[in-house]
Protein backbone atom coordinates (compact mmCIF):
# COMPACT_ATOMS: atom_id res chain seq x y z
CA UNK A 1 0.00 0.00 0.00
CA UNK A 2 1.44 3.42 -0.94
CA UNK A 3 2.53 5.58 2.02
CA UNK A 4 -0.02 8.32 1.22
CA UNK A 5 -2.89 5.83 1.21
CA UNK A 6 -1.75 4.39 4.53
CA UNK A 7 -1.68 7.85 6.11
CA UNK A 8 -5.13 8.55 4.73
CA UNK A 9 -6.43 5.25 6.15
CA UNK A 10 -4.95 5.97 9.58
CA UNK A 11 -6.48 9.44 9.48
CA UNK A 12 -9.87 8.01 8.55
CA UNK A 13 -9.77 5.40 11.34
CA UNK A 14 -8.72 8.07 13.86
CA UNK A 15 -11.60 10.30 12.81
CA UNK A 16 -14.15 7.49 13.12
CA UNK A 17 -12.76 6.46 16.52
CA UNK A 18 -12.86 10.06 17.74
CA UNK A 19 -16.51 10.36 16.68
CA UNK A 20 -17.30 7.14 18.55
CA UNK A 21 -15.64 8.56 21.65
CA UNK A 22 -17.72 11.72 21.32
CA UNK A 23 -20.88 9.65 21.13
CA UNK A 24 -19.85 7.14 23.81
CA UNK A 25 -17.16 8.61 26.05
CA UNK A 26 -15.29 6.11 28.27
CA UNK A 27 -16.62 7.66 31.48
CA UNK A 28 -20.15 6.60 30.50
CA UNK A 29 -19.43 2.92 31.11
CA UNK A 30 -21.93 2.99 34.00
CA UNK A 31 -25.19 3.39 32.12
CA UNK A 32 -27.05 2.69 35.32
CA UNK A 33 -26.70 5.01 38.29
CA UNK A 34 -25.74 3.80 41.73
CA UNK A 35 -28.09 3.53 44.70
CA UNK A 36 -29.16 7.03 45.76
CA UNK A 37 -30.79 6.50 49.18
CA UNK A 38 -29.51 4.15 51.88
CA UNK A 39 -32.97 2.76 52.53
CA UNK A 40 -33.84 2.18 48.88
CA UNK A 41 -31.28 -0.12 47.21
CA UNK A 42 -33.28 -0.41 43.97
CA UNK A 43 -33.98 3.34 43.59
CA UNK A 44 -37.70 2.62 43.81
CA UNK A 45 -39.78 5.53 42.56
CA UNK A 46 -42.54 7.05 44.67
CA UNK A 47 -46.03 6.01 43.63
CA UNK A 48 -49.06 8.19 44.26
CA UNK A 49 -50.25 9.77 47.50
CA UNK A 50 -52.51 12.68 48.41
CA UNK A 51 -49.89 15.13 47.15
CA UNK A 52 -49.46 13.58 43.69
CA UNK A 53 -47.33 10.96 41.93
CA UNK A 54 -43.58 10.57 41.63
CA UNK A 55 -43.13 9.31 38.08
CA UNK A 56 -41.71 11.38 35.26
CA UNK A 57 -44.45 13.28 33.42
CA UNK A 58 -47.02 12.89 36.21
CA UNK A 59 -49.70 15.57 36.41
CA UNK A 60 -49.22 18.23 39.03
CA UNK A 61 -52.18 19.04 41.29
CA UNK A 62 -51.95 22.70 40.35
CA UNK A 63 -52.61 21.75 36.73
CA UNK A 64 -49.50 23.64 35.69
CA UNK A 65 -47.60 21.28 33.43
CA UNK A 66 -46.06 17.88 34.13
CA UNK A 67 -43.52 16.49 36.58
CA UNK A 68 -40.12 16.97 34.98
CA UNK A 69 -38.26 14.91 37.56
CA UNK A 70 -38.46 11.52 39.27
CA UNK A 71 -39.10 11.08 43.00
CA UNK A 72 -36.83 8.40 44.47
CA UNK A 73 -38.22 7.11 47.77
CA UNK A 74 -36.05 8.03 50.75
CA UNK A 75 -36.76 8.17 54.48
CA UNK A 76 -36.29 11.44 56.32
CA UNK A 77 -32.75 11.53 57.70
CA UNK A 78 -31.45 8.70 55.51
CA UNK A 79 -27.98 8.81 53.95
CA UNK A 80 -27.86 9.96 50.32
CA UNK A 81 -25.20 8.80 47.85
CA UNK A 82 -23.89 10.18 44.56
CA UNK A 83 -25.49 8.32 41.60
CA UNK A 84 -22.42 8.95 39.45
CA UNK A 85 -19.06 10.72 39.61
CA UNK A 86 -18.87 14.42 38.86
CA UNK A 87 -18.53 18.00 39.98
CA UNK A 88 -20.84 19.46 42.60
CA UNK A 89 -22.48 22.86 42.43
CA UNK A 90 -25.19 24.45 44.53
CA UNK A 91 -27.12 25.08 46.61
CA UNK A 92 -30.27 24.29 44.62
CA UNK A 93 -33.31 26.13 46.01
CA UNK A 94 -36.28 24.30 44.51
CA UNK A 95 -39.05 25.89 46.58
CA UNK A 96 -37.43 29.33 47.00
CA UNK A 97 -39.12 29.77 50.37
CA UNK A 98 -36.53 28.52 52.84
CA UNK A 99 -38.69 25.69 54.17
CA UNK A 100 -37.18 22.63 55.88
CA UNK A 101 -36.53 20.81 52.59
CA UNK A 102 -35.48 23.74 50.37
CA UNK A 103 -31.96 22.53 49.68
CA UNK A 104 -30.14 20.41 47.16
CA UNK A 105 -27.15 20.12 44.86
CA UNK A 106 -26.26 19.55 41.22
CA UNK A 107 -23.80 16.93 39.93
CA UNK A 108 -22.29 17.28 36.46
CA UNK A 109 -20.00 14.61 35.05
CA UNK A 110 -19.69 11.12 33.58
CA UNK A 111 -21.88 12.27 30.71
CA UNK A 112 -24.73 13.30 33.00
CA UNK A 113 -26.05 16.37 34.76
CA UNK A 114 -28.65 16.04 37.49
CA UNK A 115 -30.16 18.02 40.36
CA UNK A 116 -30.97 16.22 43.62
CA UNK A 117 -33.41 18.21 45.71
CA UNK A 118 -34.79 17.88 49.27
CA UNK A 119 -31.39 16.80 50.57
CA UNK A 120 -28.70 18.59 52.54
CA UNK A 121 -25.33 17.84 50.93
CA UNK A 122 -22.14 17.51 52.92
CA UNK A 123 -20.73 20.18 50.59
CA UNK A 124 -21.87 22.22 47.59
CA UNK A 125 -18.65 22.23 45.57
CA UNK A 126 -15.83 19.90 44.63
CA UNK A 127 -15.48 16.45 43.12
CA UNK A 128 -17.55 13.48 44.24
CA UNK A 129 -17.36 9.83 43.23
CA UNK A 130 -20.11 7.40 42.36
CA UNK A 131 -21.45 5.79 45.54
CA UNK A 132 -19.75 8.30 47.84
CA UNK A 133 -21.87 9.86 50.59
CA UNK A 134 -23.51 12.98 49.23
CA UNK A 135 -25.55 14.12 52.22
CA UNK A 136 -28.75 13.49 54.17
CA UNK A 137 -32.43 13.41 53.30
CA UNK A 138 -34.25 16.42 54.76
CA UNK A 139 -37.38 16.20 56.98
CA UNK A 140 -40.06 16.11 54.28
CA UNK A 141 -42.76 15.05 56.74
CA UNK A 142 -42.47 18.45 58.43
CA UNK A 143 -43.50 20.17 55.21
CA UNK A 144 -45.83 17.56 53.67
CA UNK A 145 -47.20 15.32 56.46
CA UNK A 146 -48.12 11.88 55.17
CA UNK A 147 -46.31 12.18 51.84
CA UNK A 148 -44.05 9.37 50.66
CA UNK A 149 -40.72 10.98 51.53
CA UNK A 150 -38.45 11.20 48.51
CA UNK A 151 -35.55 12.85 46.72
CA UNK A 152 -36.56 14.87 43.67
CA UNK A 153 -34.14 13.82 40.91
CA UNK A 154 -34.20 16.09 37.86
CA UNK A 155 -31.96 15.97 34.79
CA UNK A 156 -30.52 19.38 33.97
CA UNK A 157 -32.04 19.16 30.48
CA UNK A 158 -35.36 17.97 31.98
CA UNK A 159 -35.21 14.66 30.14
CA UNK A 160 -36.46 11.46 31.80
CA UNK A 161 -33.86 9.89 34.16
CA UNK A 162 -35.96 6.80 34.95
CA UNK A 163 -33.97 4.32 32.86
CA UNK A 164 -30.76 5.28 34.66
CA UNK A 165 -32.21 4.63 38.10
CA UNK A 166 -32.16 0.82 38.15
CA UNK A 167 -28.90 -0.31 39.76
CA UNK A 168 -27.21 -3.41 38.36
CA UNK A 169 -26.65 -4.84 41.84
CA UNK A 170 -28.94 -7.17 43.79
CA UNK A 171 -30.97 -5.40 46.48
CA UNK A 172 -29.94 -7.64 49.35
CA UNK A 173 -26.43 -9.13 48.97
CA UNK A 174 -26.15 -12.32 50.99
CA UNK A 175 -22.38 -12.81 51.03
CA UNK A 176 -21.94 -11.27 54.51
CA UNK A 177 -23.24 -13.68 57.15
CA UNK A 178 -22.26 -11.42 60.02
CA UNK A 179 -24.42 -8.57 61.26
CA UNK A 180 -23.23 -5.02 61.65
CA UNK A 181 -23.03 -2.91 64.80
CA UNK A 182 -26.48 -2.56 66.36
CA UNK A 183 -25.97 0.22 68.94
CA UNK A 184 -23.81 3.32 68.51
CA UNK A 185 -22.23 2.98 71.97
CA UNK A 186 -21.48 -0.73 71.57
CA UNK A 187 -19.46 -1.28 68.38
CA UNK A 188 -18.68 -4.91 69.30
CA UNK A 189 -22.31 -5.91 69.96
CA UNK A 190 -21.39 -6.86 73.54
CA UNK A 191 -24.13 -8.93 75.17
CA UNK A 192 -25.59 -7.97 78.52
CA UNK A 193 -24.31 -10.05 81.42
CA UNK A 194 -26.34 -10.63 84.57
CA UNK A 195 -27.98 -8.06 86.84
CA UNK A 196 -30.77 -8.18 89.38
CA UNK A 197 -33.32 -8.55 86.59
CA UNK A 198 -31.66 -11.57 84.97
CA UNK A 199 -29.10 -12.38 82.25
CA UNK A 200 -28.92 -11.35 78.61
CA UNK A 201 -27.43 -14.36 76.86
CA UNK A 202 -29.42 -16.79 74.74
CA UNK A 203 -31.03 -19.55 76.77
CA UNK A 204 -30.69 -17.76 80.12
CA UNK A 205 -33.33 -18.81 82.68
CA UNK A 206 -36.12 -16.35 83.32
CA UNK A 207 -36.85 -15.43 86.92
CA UNK A 208 -40.52 -16.18 86.58
CA UNK A 209 -39.58 -19.77 85.77
CA UNK A 210 -41.37 -19.68 82.45
CA UNK A 211 -38.90 -21.14 80.00
CA UNK A 212 -35.59 -19.78 78.73
CA UNK A 213 -34.50 -16.51 77.13
CA UNK A 214 -35.14 -17.00 73.42
CA UNK A 215 -33.21 -13.89 72.42
CA UNK A 216 -30.00 -11.97 73.05
CA UNK A 217 -29.75 -8.63 74.87
CA UNK A 218 -27.24 -6.31 73.15
CA UNK A 219 -26.02 -3.58 75.50
CA UNK A 220 -27.17 -0.09 74.52
CA UNK A 221 -27.55 3.23 76.37
CA UNK A 222 -30.95 4.84 76.69
CA UNK A 223 -31.37 7.31 73.81
CA UNK A 224 -28.49 5.89 71.77
CA UNK A 225 -28.72 5.53 67.99
CA UNK A 226 -29.65 2.08 66.73
CA UNK A 227 -28.56 0.70 63.34
CA UNK A 228 -29.92 -2.03 61.09
CA UNK A 229 -27.78 -5.18 61.56
CA UNK A 230 -28.56 -6.35 58.01
CA UNK A 231 -30.50 -5.21 54.96
CA UNK A 232 -34.15 -6.09 54.62
CA UNK A 233 -37.80 -5.13 54.79
CA UNK A 234 -39.23 -3.52 57.92
CA UNK A 235 -42.53 -4.41 59.55
CA UNK A 236 -44.03 -3.39 62.86
CA UNK A 237 -44.63 -2.12 65.40
CA UNK A 238 -43.57 -4.97 67.67
CA UNK A 239 -45.22 -4.71 71.11
CA UNK A 240 -43.22 -7.07 73.31
CA UNK A 241 -44.73 -6.14 76.67
CA UNK A 242 -48.26 -5.41 75.43
CA UNK A 243 -48.76 -2.84 78.16
CA UNK A 244 -47.78 0.44 76.50
CA UNK A 245 -44.89 1.14 78.86
CA UNK A 246 -41.99 3.43 77.89
CA UNK A 247 -40.08 0.65 76.10
CA UNK A 248 -42.96 -1.26 74.50
CA UNK A 249 -41.95 -0.67 70.90
CA UNK A 250 -39.82 -2.31 68.23
CA UNK A 251 -39.62 -3.48 64.65
CA UNK A 252 -38.94 -6.59 62.59
CA UNK A 253 -36.42 -6.83 59.72
CA UNK A 254 -36.69 -9.62 57.17
CA UNK A 255 -34.10 -9.99 54.42
CA UNK A 256 -30.57 -11.10 53.46
CA UNK A 257 -31.41 -14.59 54.70
CA UNK A 258 -32.34 -13.36 58.18
CA UNK A 259 -35.44 -12.37 60.12
CA UNK A 260 -35.10 -10.64 63.50
CA UNK A 261 -37.13 -8.54 65.91
CA UNK A 262 -35.42 -5.62 67.65
CA UNK A 263 -37.34 -4.60 70.75
CA UNK A 264 -37.07 -1.69 73.23
CA UNK A 265 -36.29 0.72 70.42
CA UNK A 266 -38.34 3.32 68.58
CA UNK A 267 -37.72 2.94 64.84
CA UNK A 268 -37.70 5.89 62.45
CA UNK A 269 -40.37 4.00 60.48
CA UNK A 270 -42.18 0.67 60.65
CA UNK A 271 -42.30 -0.20 56.97
CA UNK A 272 -40.10 -0.05 53.89
CA UNK A 273 -36.62 -1.21 53.02
CA UNK A 274 -33.54 -0.55 55.08
CA UNK A 275 -29.86 -1.20 54.44
CA UNK A 276 -27.26 -2.67 56.77
CA UNK A 277 -25.75 0.10 58.88
CA UNK A 278 -28.52 2.60 58.20
CA UNK A 279 -30.03 4.39 61.20
CA UNK A 280 -32.94 2.27 62.40
CA UNK A 281 -34.08 4.34 65.36
CA UNK A 282 -33.33 5.19 69.00
CA UNK A 283 -32.98 3.14 72.16
CA UNK A 284 -35.97 3.72 74.47
CA UNK A 285 -35.64 4.78 78.18
CA UNK A 286 -35.27 1.35 79.79
CA UNK A 287 -34.16 2.83 83.11
CA UNK A 288 -37.66 4.27 83.58
CA UNK A 289 -39.16 0.80 83.52
CA UNK A 290 -36.32 -1.25 85.08
CA UNK A 291 -34.15 1.08 87.22
CA UNK A 292 -30.58 -0.20 87.49
CA UNK A 293 -30.83 -2.76 84.71
CA UNK A 294 -28.12 -2.95 82.04
CA UNK A 295 -29.95 -1.11 79.26
CA UNK A 296 -30.14 -3.21 76.14
CA UNK A 297 -31.86 -4.04 72.86
CA UNK A 298 -33.73 -7.33 72.90
CA UNK A 299 -32.86 -9.13 69.63
CA UNK A 300 -34.92 -12.17 68.81
CA UNK A 301 -34.74 -14.29 65.67
CA UNK A 302 -38.18 -14.81 64.16
CA UNK A 303 -37.72 -18.59 64.46
CA UNK A 304 -36.44 -18.23 68.07
CA UNK A 305 -33.00 -19.62 67.10
CA UNK A 306 -29.79 -18.27 68.65
CA UNK A 307 -28.53 -15.04 66.94
CA UNK A 308 -25.29 -14.85 68.97
CA UNK A 309 -22.92 -15.99 66.20
CA UNK A 310 -24.24 -13.33 63.82
CA UNK A 311 -23.67 -10.54 66.34
CA UNK A 312 -19.93 -11.14 66.45
CA UNK A 313 -19.77 -9.42 63.05
CA UNK A 314 -19.98 -6.09 64.83
CA UNK A 315 -16.54 -6.51 66.36
CA UNK A 316 -14.07 -3.93 65.19
CA UNK A 317 -16.60 -2.10 63.04
CA UNK A 318 -16.84 1.64 63.32
CA UNK A 319 -20.17 3.38 63.27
Amino acid sequence: MPPLSLVALVSLVSTVFAKQLDAHPPQQQHRHWAQICSGNPTNKIRGCDKYGCGGFGADRHSGKGKHVGVDVICADGATVYAPFSGQLSGPIRFFHNGNAIDDGVQIRGSGYCVKLVCIHPIRYHGQIHRGQQLGRMLPMQKVFPGIISHIHVENCDRSDPTHHLTPVVPPFPQQDRHWGTVCSVNPTNEIRGCDRYGCGYYGAPRRNGKGKHAAVDVICADGATVYAPFSGELSGPIKFFHNGNAIDDGVQIRGSGFCAKLVCIHPIRYNGRISKGQVLGKMLPMQRVFPGITSHIHIENCDHSDPTSYLEGGKGQRV
